[in-house]
């Protein structure tokens, strides 16, 4: 017995030995991935202490081993853009890698908007169905936070880019890619590591967040803490609650979107807005709602579409009781289409389940954005609805914010790929820093100067969103959006091989997420293609040069012309401008081109000192651009 059980360990040490002595890569390390050309390359991973490892890629062979902890680093020799090649790495065991390409990778960073999928964007059908590129390469990183910087991402891979894998991927990402694809002709790897909601100072390292010390309490707690641990018990916690949910919802159990369902007794609710404003506060789990509308016998002849708008969490639609959609995604809009035999001459039913996760739940898009659509006449579905509450369970906690930690995010999502050669980053982030606009000009540019520091590639281009126009329309010097776009323009002038693309033009001032998306992604590749690849083209709007007044009348001049300055309006105005004296108040002007100097001026004010432009949240009537059709960037001449 003591033999066999001599054995047994012996055995189990051996085994244990093995596992332990089998060379590992990261995961951003796989089949299908980009390398970056013409700089060195990077290839690491782990092993036993001093065990040798090889690497063997497109007829180069180089060997290095690993240090004490188990770490080991190979440094291949630049390479042009080309593959697909097979990459071998040896030690003990062997790793083959396959259909690897050389190319360009960039980074794509920052909050919801970078998040925002492609198809959820304008045209999203037609463009998904075309996503056939094979020389563009998608990786997508998940969600994480942590208390320390980590060597390894979990659990992602690089993916060919196919209507299949574009559709869920960053739509600005997609289209930067796909204009740079068309434009330069060499591979392209993207990779999408973004959190929506998420601050600067949650993507930027712990040291440089210590060099502010209003920062050193948060950055001390954090070390205290142990995201991967609280992270799997959410996990287990939302497993449970999920389960619960859908095994005890009285809606499912008894049917309720059965056109038999007594929905006498069912409450009104006007939709669309969150159930918590008004009728349902603080309920998690599910709600069901229920809407009637008619047909006439000629009306069922072809299939209808309803246009649900986005709905958080999850739904199943239903039509007189027959599933017609379902989606688990909160920013997605519903668009259903309902067969002609779901449908029947006169009151027809819908049903909607909806369950919530946390926070917010229920229809929340704008009113035009929930109608029936049949034979090309919309009629609208806003309004009052039915609804009864299937199960009111409380929502586990489903994560801690990263806001609350500064570096949180640049630990798990950014620092394990800075041994991973990159061309540049492309950043669109902001929304949430700014009710403190000014200061967000030192956090990114720190946030900018710490990454170049981690990726030891010297100044790689940094290419940034400003902030598109969003909410009210305001006054000439209302809130801070106006400020954080200043601040992101005004980093682009003091921190080296940064680029800027303006959306000023491109928002919507009911939604912080416009879906046209295809513009960012031009305007970000235009950037790109001056500022990384050296090419001459126009890649921006005119930008403020100076100004002079002349009989009350101030006289603008502008860098970044172009072909020259438009009024994209076919009275040949201006508009968006404001003007002050003295006494710091402004008035909207007039404005008209005198070549290619915009004149300001307005009979309130006799003596102008200062001139804004786009200078509100929501300037949405901004027409000044060059020939190029690239929007001028929104900029002030005070200081005030």
């Amino acid at each position: 017995m003591k033999k066999i059980a001599f054995i047994l360990i012996v055995s189990l040490l051996f085994i244990n030995f093995n596992i332990q002595a089998d060379v590992r890569l990261p995961s951003v390390l796989n089949d299908n991935m980009v390398l970056q050309r013409d700089i060195p390359i990077n290839i690491w991973g782990w092993a036993n202490p001093g065990e040798k490892v090889t690497v063997q890629y497109n007829g180069q062979k180089i060997s290095g081993n690993a240090n004490s902890d188990g770490k080991w680093i190979v440094q291949l020799n630049m390479m042009k853009a080309g593959g697909p090649y097979e990459m071998h790495i040896n030690g003990k065991n062997e790793i083959v890698l396959k259909n690897i390409l050389i190319g360009d990778i960039w980074v794509c960073s920052g909050q919801s908007n970078m998040e925002f999928q492609l198809n959820k964007s304008n045209d999203a059908a037609n463009e998904i169905v075309l996503a056939n590129y094979p020389s563009i390469r998608l990786y997508t990183i998940k969600r994480r936070m942590s208390e320390k910087p980590l060597d390894d991402i979990n659990n992602s891979k690089w993916e060919i880019c196919s209507p299949a894998t574009a559709a869920e991927f960053s739509a600005v990402g997609y289209y930067f890619g796909k204009d740079l694809l068309a434009h330069l002709n060499v591979p392209i790897g993207l990779i999408n590591t973004n959190w929506g909601g998420t601050n600067v100072e949650a993507w930027t390292s712990m040291e440089t967040m210590y060099n502010l010390k209003e920062y050193i309490p948060e950055l001390e707690k954090l070390k205290t803490m142990s995201f991967s641990t609280q992270n799997l018990d959410i996990d287990k916690s939302l497993e449970i609650w999920n389960k619960r949910v859908e095994l005890e919802d009285s809606g499912s159990i008894q049917k309720w979107q059965l056109p038999e369902t007594n929905f006498s007794n069912w409450k009104e609710m006007q939709l669309p807005q969150y159930w918590e404003t008004k009728y349902l506060p603080n309920l998690d789990g599910v709600v069901w709602f229920k809407k009637d509308f008619d047909l006439s016998t000629q009306d069922i002849q072809n299939s209808i579409n309803l246009n649900l708008g986005k709905i958080d969490d999850a739904d199943q639609t239903y039509v007189n009781g027959n599933l017609v959609g379902e989606t688990n995604n909160y920013s997605a809009f519903r668009n259903y289409s309902v067969p002609v035999k779901f449908l029947k001459p006169g009151k027809n039913i819908i049903v909607v389940r909806v369950k919530d996760y946390g926070w917010g739940g229920g229809f929340y898009s704008k009113p035009d954005e929930l109608f029936l659509e049949e034979g090309g006449l919309k009629e609208s579905l806003a309004g009052n609805w039915k609804y009864k509450v299937g199960i009111d369970l409380p929502s586990p906690n489903l994560t801690t914010n990263p806001n609350q930690f500064p570096s949180s995010l640049y630990n798990a999502m950014i620092h394990p790929l800075t041994n991973f050669g990159i061309k540049g980053v492309i950043w669109y982030q902001g929304e949430t820093n700014t009710k403190e606009a000014y200061k967000y000009r030192t956090l990114l540019s720190n946030m900018i100067i710490d990454w170049r520091k981690s990726w030891k590639q010297g100044n790689s281009p940094f290419l940034i969103v400003q902030l598109a126009n969003f909410n009210s329309e305001g006054t000439s010097d209302d809130g801070d959006w106006p400020l954080l776009r200043e601040s992101q323009y005004v980093v682009t002038t003091k921190v080296s091989n940064t680029g800027l693309a303006v959306t000023i033009d491109i928002g919507d001032a009911d939604d912080i997420h416009p879906r046209d998306k295809k513009d960012v992604g031009y305007r970000l590749s235009l950037s790109a293609l001056k500022i990384a690849y050296g090419e001459n083209l126009v890649y921006s709007g005119p930008t403020y040069k100076s100004m002079k007044v002349e009989n009350g009348k101030v006289i603008i001049e502008f860098d970044n012309i172009g072909s020259g300055l438009l009024a994209k309006n076919k009275y040949g105005y201006i508009n968006a401008f404001a003007v002050a004296g003295s006494d710091k108040i402004y008035h909207w002007a007039k404005v008209y081109l005198d070549g290619n100097k915009v004149v300001v001026y307005s009979d309130d004010v006799k003596n102008p000192l200062s001139v804004r432009y786009a200078w509100a949240n929501n300037p949405d009537d901004v027409n000044l651009f060059n020939k190029e059709m690239l929007p001028a960037v929104p900029f002030r001449t005070d200081q005030w």
